[in-house]
């Protein structure tokens, strides 16, 4: 069985929507997940897991949430060589460009990224719930051992 965090921050409560949903999916797979905001976790708990999800929406001119999430990922880059990762994220405008370029740091911090993130505008529909899920019990099975 493997175990994976689910670490995340959310304003309106769509990216914690989004979380809960991936939670679900990767139970469903038969997996444990543990779910966490930002300020539950510490970047150095990364290496207890086997694989990590880290959810933020986009925030003003397409960018990490500044004042938490921001601080905390710039820590947790520095955990994420060779760890599974998914991304996921809601936005409002911009077209979810933020995703393209938090999955290409991603890339460069040298994590396994799973996908190129899963994005939804504004808050999730059942299908977009449904997406959550599917990447969830994807990425469970990606991540067994």
């Amino acid at each position: 069985m493997s175990k994976t965090a689910i670490v995340y921050w959310s304003g309106t409560g769509n990216t914690e929507e989004m979380a809960k949903a991936i939670q679900k999916g990767t139970r469903q797979a038969g997996e444990e997940a543990q779910l966490f905001e930002v300020e539950q976790f510490s970047p150095d708990e990364i290496a207890k897991y086997d694989g990590v999800f880290f959810g933020c929406p986009a925030m003003g001119d397409e960018v990490l949430e500044e004042s938490t999430f921001e601080p905390f990922f710039e820590q947790a880059e520095k955990q994420l060589a060779g760890v599974p990762v998914a991304l996921f994220g809601s936005y409002g405008w911009g077209g979810g460009t933020w995703m393209e370029a938090w999955a290409e740091r991603t890339r460069q911090a040298g994590a396994k990224l799973f996908s190129d993130g899963l994005t939804v505008e504004n808050g999730p529909t059942d299908e977009d719930l449904a997406a959550c899920e599917a990447l969830g019990q994807s990425f469970a099975k990606a991540c067994e051992k």
